[in-house]
C-alpha cells in the first residue's frame, strides 16, 4: 500500500506532530525499525513511513504506520533510475503532499542519513533527526554520533529506537520494544490443517548468506524421518529453490504467500529454520522459535533475529567475518557449509526444551495488531 492510503490506526485522533519516518532499504531493515516507529506513533498525530520498493511491504505490516510512501533512492537501490531533476521533483512532491512537521531518518551502521536529509531540507521539512559519522552542518537538527553517543554494538532495532528517542519519541508504557507486526491473514489451508510443522526458508538475498541447497534437502528428509511435517517458504524468485528443497515430502509455498500470509505461516511453526534474511526478522516479529543459519559477513550482534527464542548456528569467526560480501570470498563457504543437519536438529530440540516467552499463535487463526 502506498500513496493515498487512509490512516490505519484505529485509536482516536491524536494531537502531536506529523512525522515522516525514513528507512529506504530492504524488507528486513524496515521490520527491525518497528519499535522505533511505535515510539514515534505514541506521540505523533500521523506517521508516514517512506521506504524503498523492497521495504514497503514490511512497512505495511508495522503497528503505528498510517501511510506508506515509496521512493527508490539512487544511493540505496541498485536498480533505481539515475538521479535527475525529475526524480528530485518526485521526492519533493511526495514530501510536500505529506506535510511533515519533522522527519526521523533511520539508517544502519554503514549508511549515512545526509543524502536524504539534504533532500528533506530542500523539500522544506523544518526538523530532521538522524545518526551521522560525518558532520551534518545544517542538515540535521538532532544528530547522534555513532561510536560516541550511539554505541556501535547495538542490535539494529535498538539503534533505530535510540535515534527515535533522541528525536523525542519514546515507547509508551507497556511496550517491551520487541519486533511486532499487524495483519489479519491466515495461513494457507494446507498449512492450517497441520497439527504441527517446521518452516524451512532456504533462500537469502545474497549467496554468501545461504546454507547450501543440498543441506536444506537433507534437513527436510531428516524431519520426514522424524515424522515432522515441513513447510518450505520463499519468494516468487525462489520457486525453483523451494521446489528442489521441498521435494515430494514437504509443503512448497515458494512464491505463494503475501508478507502477511507468510507471517501467519511463521507464527504457527514449531520452529523456523532460516538464514540472515528478511523472513528471519518476520519470524522474530511473530514470536517464532528460530534456528538462525547466520553467515558472519555482517555482525550477528547487530543483525541476528531480535528475540530470545533463537539458536545461532554458523562459524562467527570465519575468514569472511564482517566482509559484507555478497558472494562468499572463501572457497567452500565454510562458515555455513560446516553446519550439519544434526546441528540444526539439536538446535531445534534445545529451543523446545527451554520453552519460550513468546509462544506461536494457534494455527489457522487470524492475527491482528
Amino acid at each position: 500500500m502506498s500513496g493515498a492510503e487512509e490512516s490505519r490506526r484505529t485509536d482516536a485522533a491524536r494531537s502531536g506532530p506529523r512525522v515522516l519516518v525514513v528507512r529506504l532499504d530492504s524488507f528486513g531493515d524496515v521490520l527491525v525499525a518497528g519499535p522505533a516507529v511505535r515510539a514515534v506513533a505514541a506521540r505523533a498525530s500521523h506517521v508516514t513511513m517512506l521506504c524503498g520498493p523492497q521495504g514497503s511491504p514490511a512497512a505495511d505490516l508495522l503497528p503505528g504506520v498510517d501511510r506508506v510512501r515509496v521512493w527508490a533512492a539512487p544511493w540505496v537501490t541498485e536498480t533505481a533510475r539515475p538521479i535527475d531533476d525529475a526524480l528530485l521533483g518526485e521526492f519533493r512532491a511526495l514530501v510536500t503532499e505529506e506535510q511533515p512537521d519533522e522527519a526521523v531518518v533511520l539508517t544502519s551502521f554503514h549508511q549515512s542519513p545526509l543524502p536524504v536529509a539534504l533532500l528533506l531540507r530542500l523539500a522544506g521539512v523544518p526538523r530532521v533527526s538522524g545518526a551521522s559519522v560525518d558532520h551534518p552542518g545544517s542538515l540535521l537538527d538532532v544528530r547522534l554520533r555513532p561510536g560516541e553517543d550511539l554505541p556501535e554494538d547495538l542490535p539494529e532495532p535498538e539503534r533505530a529506537l535510540r535515534i527515535a528517542e533522541a528525536a523525542g519519541f519514546v515507547l509508551p508504557p507497556g511496550d517491551d520494544g520487541r519486533l511486532a507486526v499487524r495483519h489479519d491473514a491466515v495461513a494457507p489451508p494446507e498449512v492450517a490443517a497441520l497439527d504441527r510443522y517446521v518452516v524451512v526458508h532456504p533462500g537469502a538475498s545474497v549467496p554468501a548468506r545461504s546454507w547450501p541447497e543440498d543441506h536444506h534437502r537433507a534437513l527436510v528428509a531428516a524431519y520426514a524421518e522424524r515424522g515432522v511435517p515441513v513447510v518450505v517458504t520463499g519468494s516468487p524468485g525462489e520457486r525453483a529453490l523451494t521446489a528442489a528443497v521441498a521435494g515430494d515430502s514437504a509443503v512448497d509455498l515458494g512464491g505463494r504467500t503475501s508478507p502477511a500470509e507468510l507471517a501467519a505461516v511463521l507464527a504457527g511453526a514449531e520452529v523456523v529454520v532460516v538464514g540472515n534474511t528478511g523472513p528471519a526478522h518476520l519470524a522474530a516479529a511473530v514470536g517464532a522459535r528460530i534456528v538462525s543459519l547466520f553467515s558472519p559477513v555482517v555482525p550477528a550482534v547487530k543483525w541476528a533475529p531480535y528475540t530470545p527464542d533463537v539458536e545461532l548456528l554458523g562459524d562467527q569467526a570465519a575468514a569472511c567475518r564482517l566482509s559484507r560480501a555478497r558472494e562468499c570470498p572463501v572457497p567452500g563457504h565454510p562458515c555455513l557449509s560446516g553446519v550439519r543437519v544434526e546441528d540444526v536438529l539439536a538446535a531445534h530440540d534445545r529451543l523446545l526444551a527451554r520453552g519460550s516467552g513468546s509462544r506461536p499463535v494457534a494455527r489457522g487463526t487470524a492475527l491482528s495488531g
